[in-house]
């Protein structure tokens, strides 16, 4: 036994910022890409508070040539007097004190994003260094730390006209694995601020690369709304707004719907994308189908015998934006990703209601084809509960009856199990052969799935591909997905470099991202990356992965060397395909994830939908992107 004295010395007390800086995920939720970006969202937080107080009208954020991110408004500016309670400046207590600000008492602001008072704090602890500017009251001031420790004091500058605040920082790259902003998860997220706060001007300018663009939508949520579906055939010309407040609390929310199966719903409170909904996106779906049932009844659309439409039917096609804000909403956490208020589901559930059987009576033909969009999906509802009954019965969802292609792993724990989900019974082969059997499972795709874009669940469990997959993975799909019934904890699509492998893959994403989005959700979710090439000189051999690094290996070695190039998975005998693709030691993939869900449901609408115009604008606003071609 370690004899060593355990006392109260032993117990570390870390102050101030220090316990961001030991702990930084605990904060911002995590040190990746989506943690560098948080930084970013946390101060432009802080202006969307004042813009949202009635004061501040224009945000600016610059991605400077030195890595730094810039970050002004035209609010009030952080006040630079003297804090009673410690005796500094107002400016310098908010950047280094956790939960200092002016969003608790109710004084500073009514509605804010930044509740926990700890986000420009996080955010000066995490930079390698930062620098505010004020201009409030008539004077500029400023103040330089590092690693979130003043190393100035705040100086006054001189007098001014204007008013507002301005956060220049560095991430620091002891803390995050990628300081490099990424410009377009930027641009998503300001073009979704700009869309909640009427009138709001946000630019967003990247030096790095000469990039500009402004985002104001004097329209709100309609314009959301209309964006959203700008890929979609819409099934009314506007979009239906309904607007309520009552007493602190505001709610707004925008519908429209579109001939397509899916559902699209934001929901935000106070600004923030509560991305796992909460109350208020209750409150919003509960009055949506009481309101169509409520008005199918009274004009005996539904007779006395039927059964009440579900919500899944009266939400295929809906596209809606859901805003609340509130004085005291209660989140999960410091990402606030969920809304708690009690109070508010009912707030909104009765507002919804009240507005929407007003618009559905005075609009009876957009009534009728909601309706009508309604009965349709039910029938279909109906008809995939009878074909998953079907193929229950068969053993064709039952996993203890797994396909007959499927190559399954000995391990039982899912947590350490992978399922590779590989383009033709060639590659089938070999990485049947090629891998490690005890954890790596195969399932061979002959073909091109179906577009599960285009076709509803029944139509989707008619499909022997799809059911494969289903009953592999054993979670089942729609009402029955159980994501703790899942039998792998990374399912790999592998598909082959060219252009038809790049379709399969797409269409296997479009399956998950729409029946089964909590594997994505959870990072179950990966696209294996296969080798474009082969390079061997005398004993050198090396696999290459893009034509940039193929140019820079020829440059280094010669370009005598023999070259083998790689159209298929299926040109690979089972030790490359192991070396490349399947070897946990040596292996490259990229996990699928859900950070930017409106991009994709963007994307996944243009690329697999109805509408052809978009799909064409797409490719050819695009085109410059594309690498590796095969043709």
């Amino acid at each position: 036994m370690d004899t060593e004295r355990y006392d109260a010395n032993e117990i570390q007390i870390l102050e101030g910022l220090e316990a961001v800086r030991k702990r930084p995920s605990m904060y911002i939720g995590s040190t990746s890409s989506k943690g560098l970006h948080h930084l970013v969202y946390e101060v432009v937080d802080n202006s969307i508070d004042e813009a949202m107080a009635g004061i501040c009208t224009e945000i600016n954020i610059t991605l400077n040539e030195d890595g730094s991110c810039t970050v002004k408004d035209n609010g009030r500016g952080i006040p630079a007097d003297i804090q009673s309670q410690v005796g500094k400046p107002a400016v310098e207590v908010v950047m280094t004190i956790l939960h200092a600000g002016g969003k608790f008492g109710g004084g500073g602001y009514k509605v804010s994003g930044g509740l926990h008072g700890v986000g420009v704090s996080v955010v000066n602890a995490l930079s390698e260094w930062l620098v505010v500017k004020v201009h409030w009251e008539g004077n500029a001031y400023k103040q330089n730390y590092e690693k979130g420790k003043p190393i100035t004091k705040l100086v006054k500058i001189g007098p001014v006209e204007d008013h507002g605040t301005m956060v220049t920082f560095k991430p620091d790259k002891e803390i995050f694995e990628d300081v490099n902003f990424d410009y377009n998860v930027l641009a998503t997220r300001m073009r979704e601020l700009a869309f909640l706060n009427n009138g709001l001007r946000i630019t967003l300018e990247d030096k790095r690369n000469e990039k500009k663009e402004t985002f104001q939508y004097d329209g709100g949520i309609k314009s959301f709304v209309e964006y959203l579906n700008r890929s979609a055939n819409v099934l009314y010309k506007d979009p239906i707004y309904i607007y309520d407040k009552k007493d602190d609390a505001e709610v707004e929310v925008a519908l429209q719907y579109n001939d397509s199966y899916n559902e699209t719903i934001f929901s935000f409170a106070n600004n923030i994308d509560t991305q796992e909904g909460g109350t208020h996106l209750t409150g919003f779906k509960n009055a949506i189908t009481k309101v169509i049932n409520d008005y199918a009844r009274k004009y005996e659309i539904l007779k006395d015998a039927d059964k009440n439409l579900q919500g899944g039917d009266v939400r295929e096609g809906l596209t809606a934006v859901l805003s609340v804000k509130l004085t005291d909403p209660q989140f999960e956490g410091q990402t606030k990703t969920k809304l708690g208020n009690s109070d508010i589901r009912s707030f909104v559930e009765n507002a919804v209601y009240e507005k929407l059987e007003a618009f559905f009576e005075e609009n009876p033909s957009v009534s009728k084809t909601i309706l009508d969009k309604a009965m349709t999906a039910s029938r279909a509802r109906e008809a995939a509960r009878k074909a998953r009954e079907l193929t229950r019965r068969k053993g064709a969802l039952d996993s203890m009856q797994l396909p007959g292609k499927l190559s399954d792993c000995q391990e039982k724990d899912p947590a350490l199990c992978e399922l590779f989900l590989v383009e033709g019974d060639s590659a089938g082969g070999s990485a049947k052969s090629g891998r490690d059997r005890k954890i790596q499972a195969i399932l061979p795709l002959r073909g091109k799935i179906l577009n599960v874009e285009k076709a509803r669940l029944d139509k989707v469990l008619s499909s022997d591909m799809i059911k494969a997959m289903i009953t592999a993975i054993g979670a089942g799909i729609g009402e029955d997905f159980d994501i703790n019934k899942a039998r792998y904890h990374k399912i790999v699509c592998m598909t082959d470099a060219d252009v038809d492998g790049s379709h399969i893959r797409t269409l296997i994403l479009t399956f998950f991202y729409r029946y089964m989005p909590e594997l994505i959700k959870e990072g179950y979710i990966y696209i294996a990356q296969p080798p474009l090439y082969r390079v061997l000189k005398g004993k050198f051999m090396k696999y290459v992965y893009s034509d940039q690094e193929l140019t820079k290996i020829l440059d280094e070695i010669g370009h005598e060397a023999e070259i083998q190039r790689y159209k298929g998975l299926g040109e690979m005998d089972a030790e490359q395909l192991w070396d490349t693709t399947l070897n946990p030691e040596t292996r490259t993939m990229l996990k699928v994830n859900m950070e930017d869900a409106v991009a994709a449901n963007d994307i996944f609408t243009v690329l697999m939908g109805q509408n052809v115009e978009k799909r064409r604008e797409f490719i050819q606003e695009n085109a410059h992107l594309v690498k590796n071609l095969d043709v």
